[in-house]
């Protein structure tokens, strides 16, 4: 089944707080009972892949400024079919930042957040709702991000400088996500020596 590979990660996935459970709880019910949930297609929702990108000294993370929308995002699209959604994450992630393939390393194959979200309406497409799968990158400190015509503009930004920039929960929630992941780290190495 080609829902299967998701279908798992989300079995295995843990929530940071009871919203994103409810994320969670709503994904899996949608892609379990959504056969063509790949695709944009189905348009009461469907399934994305974003990526969240870190710089290799954990200090920042990759924004960009969405024409469309005129807000900024992480970068992230349609699966348009492709049940990977890692994949997805990362091939989305090339795209808009303009990074050599080379230059972005998944951290973990496993989701990192989950967010689910309303996408408003606009001509010929009514309002959706988007399942957003996030994986977890790292780019190399202080690289440029060339950006493509979709954005305004790709930027690095200080985790401090995320919120002024995306207000949203699910926004600070990954800036929460990656403190925890790697302050812990950092604690538990130089506890080590």
């Amino acid at each position: 089944m080609h829902r299967q590979n998701l279908l798992q990660q989300l079995a295995v996935y843990q929530p940071l707080d009871a919203h994103e459970a409810g994320f969670l709880a709503r994904t899996r019910q949608f892609v379990e009972h959504t056969p063509d949930c790949f695709e944009r297609s189905h348009l009461s929702g469907h399934v994305t892949g974003s990526a969240w990108i870190i710089s290799a000294d954990r200090t920042q993370a990759v924004l960009l400024h969405h024409q469309k929308l005129d807000r900024w995002f992480q970068p992230g699209g349609h699966a348009d079919g492709n049940s990977d959604i890692n994949a997805v994450a990362f091939n989305e992630a090339i795209e808009e930042t303009g990074l050599p393939p080379s230059q972005l390393t998944p951290l973990g194959h496993g989701i990192f957040d989950i967010d689910v979200h309303r996408i408003p309406a606009i001509p010929n497409v009514p309002a959706h709702d988007h399942f957003d799968i996030r994986y977890l990158f790292e780019a190399p400190t202080g690289i440029a991000l060339p950006g493509n015509h979709e954005s305004h503009a790709v930027c690095w930004f200080d985790l401090d400088a995320i919120q002024l920039m995306n207000h949203t929960e699910s926004c600070h929630r990954m800036v929460i996500k990656t403190r925890q992941r790697f302050h812990a780290r950092s604690s538990a190495n130089t506890a080590g020596h």
